[in-house]
């Protein structure tokens, strides 16, 4: 990783926490409540969600520059295409998880793995941090989706999955952030030739 610019120097104190207590816990989340003080000394209760898993995004890119989406009713919000995602253990390797919700979502395996992004989910409420993985060199296998998910999958040109960014018919944030990060690595020739130009066409 390269050192951060001189204009990304932090600046004033941070956040300090005082007396704190739970106030819902499962086996995915705890909400914790704190007594907390603001970096301009202003006293502020604060809750945070503390997650107990990594969010975990693959973005499978096929030789052809076509991509594999997901579709499937979210609880939140409803219906979401996206790539596959899921949440990976905090002792286990995040390359390994993503390995699992490829096969798991999308029926792939990936001989290539390549880390391309990492991310704070929603650093103002929760803790959660994301690992982005590009996977190539794609093989089908059978998926094994978990009691809860029902899922379609289709295949989709990079263009198109990019054009449904663009209208905000996809809307999930780590699908957005993992498109337009591979979109960027193609044009700045971080991709291998052909794969760059099947992802710009």
């Amino acid at each position: 990783m390269t050192p951060k610019p001189d204009w990304m120097k932090a600046h004033g104190r941070p956040w300090k926490r005082g007396p704190v207590r739970v106030m819902y816990d499962n086996p995915w989340i705890r909400v914790r409540e704190f007594d907390a003080e603001a970096p301009t000394g202003a006293r502020a209760p604060y809750g945070l969600v503390e997650m107990k898993n990594y969010a975990i995004a693959v973005l499978p890119l096929h030789e052809d520059g076509t991509v594999t989406l997901v579709g499937q009713n979210r609880f939140p919000l409803g219906y979401s295409w996206e790539i596959p995602e899921g949440g990976g253990p905090l002792e286990a390797d995040p390359l390994e998880s993503g390995r699992r919700e490829l096969k798991e979502e999308a029926g792939l395996l990936a001989r290539n793995w390549r880390l391309i992004l990492r991310m704070q989910m929603s650093n103002s409420v929760t803790d959660e941090r994301a690992f982005g993985y590009l996977a190539t060199s794609l093989t089908p296998t059978d998926t094994d989706p978990d009691p809860t998910e029902d899922i379609a999958v289709v295949r989709v040109a990079f263009s198109q999955a990019m054009e449904a960014v663009a209208a905000g018919h996809i809307d999930d944030a780590l699908t957005v952030a993992m498109l337009l990060r591979t979109y960027h690595m193609a044009s700045k020739g971080e991709l291998s030739s052909d794969l760059a130009r099947s992802v710009l066409s």
